[in-house]
């Protein structure tokens, strides 16, 4: 690999060490962070890189917080921004940078903010409550929005609520960053959609849920009113010697070339890796094994395509692997490395 990358961690910071986000060297040859700096935030519970890498973005206790990403691959802070609710679990933004969506775990909240020419987070454009039951359990008895984006073709907003067990679809106004309900896909009871994204060429979505432990694959259309979304797979998110009661789907994401993706589980704290059709969109599960940590709440996969590391947030740890296509295994390519409750971890080329 030619380029130069980074990788950022975001770490609650209420206790133990860790000041929010952490800065590490991207080692890519030999699959292993090497540590440069921390940078001072309250509770980074999710991260993630505007498409034109120049800007991280951070949820926060005080909302959303950007960070210019230098030359050098520091970053500095731009601003903050309230995001009038409660603190977010997930934000994404769209294909031109133009808005940013926040998903509101705790109060079922998605909110559309605007975004700036030089990358820092504007006013709030729109945000939606939503409203409802799941069931008597005790994760989804009440909206918890867990997964906002804007679909390719730029014309909605889908919205994965983990709690009534829905994926709220909304028309977008491009011009003004406002969301109307055009209608939804009805999960099974009690499977808590948790994350999902499209394919990059807009045919394909892939949703995880949280508490059924699958992935479903479902054909995307666009359409005026509303779009045309049809479910094609649905595939475990482990082996049936991985899975136990105590299982919980966390992270999922696809290599950059977009033939594999990789799924971890707490629980069994394991991680599932599957072989892309791009043709089809159909998924082949390969292996399912340990990844020496507890709660492997993100997953991130090197550039190269032949490493990645296991974010465990309960053990405080980052563990290394090198990917043996052929053999289905994850070989150990460094020691892990210590960070405080880490929760989410973005590679950026600079």
């Amino acid at each position: 690999m030619s380029g130069k990358y980074m990788a950022y961690v975001g770490s609650y910071s209420y206790s133990g060490t860790a000041k929010g986000i952490t800065v590490y060297d991207v080692d890519v040859e030999n699959g292993r962070f090497i540590y440069r700096c921390e940078m001072e935030v309250n509770n980074s519970s999710y991260l993630t890189v505007s498409h034109d890498r120049k800007t991280l973005y951070s949820i926060a206790d005080e909302g959303v917080v950007s960070f210019r990403i230098l030359e050098n691959g520091s970053i500095t802070r731009l601003n903050s921004a309230n995001i009038k609710g409660m603190r977010g679990c997930h934000i994404s933004t769209d294909e031109e940078d133009r808005y940013l969506f926040v998903s509101g775990y705790h109060d079922g909240k998605a909110t559309v903010m605007r975004l700036k020419p030089d990358g820092s987070v504007g006013r709030i454009a729109d945000g939606v409550f939503h409203k409802g039951l799941g069931s008597v359990a005790e994760r989804n008895f009440r909206p918890h929005v867990s997964c906002t984006r804007r679909t390719p073709d730029g014309k909605f907003i889908m919205v994965a609520d983990l709690g009534i067990d829905q994926i709220k679809i909304y028309k977008f106004d491009d011009e003004h960053g406002g969301l109307t309900l055009v209608d939804a896909l009805r999960c099974e009871l009690e499977s808590a959609p948790r994350h999902f994204f499209f394919s990059k060429d807009g045919r394909f979505i892939y949703l995880m849920y949280e508490l059924k432990n699958v992935i479903d694959v479902f054909t995307y259309e666009t359409g005026e009113r509303s779009p045309k979304i049809e479910k094609i797979q649905t595939v475990s998110t482990t082996g049936e010697e991985c899975l136990t009661q105590l299982t919980s789907a966390c992270a999922m994401r696809m290599s950059p070339d977009e033939k594999f993706l990789f799924c971890s589980n707490a629980g069994d704290n394991t991680l599932s890796m599957y072989e892309r059709d791009p043709d089809t969109g159909l998924l082949t599960q390969q292996f399912c094994l340990p990844v020496s940590g507890d709660y492997p709440k993100d997953i991130a996969i090197f550039p190269d395509q032949k490493h990645v590391a296991s974010i465990n947030h309960e053990s405080g740890s980052i563990s290394f692997f090198k990917i043996d296509y052929e053999q289905g295994l994850l070989i150990m390519s460094s020691r892990s490395i210590r960070v405080n409750e880490p929760n989410c971890c973005a590679i950026v080329e600079i």
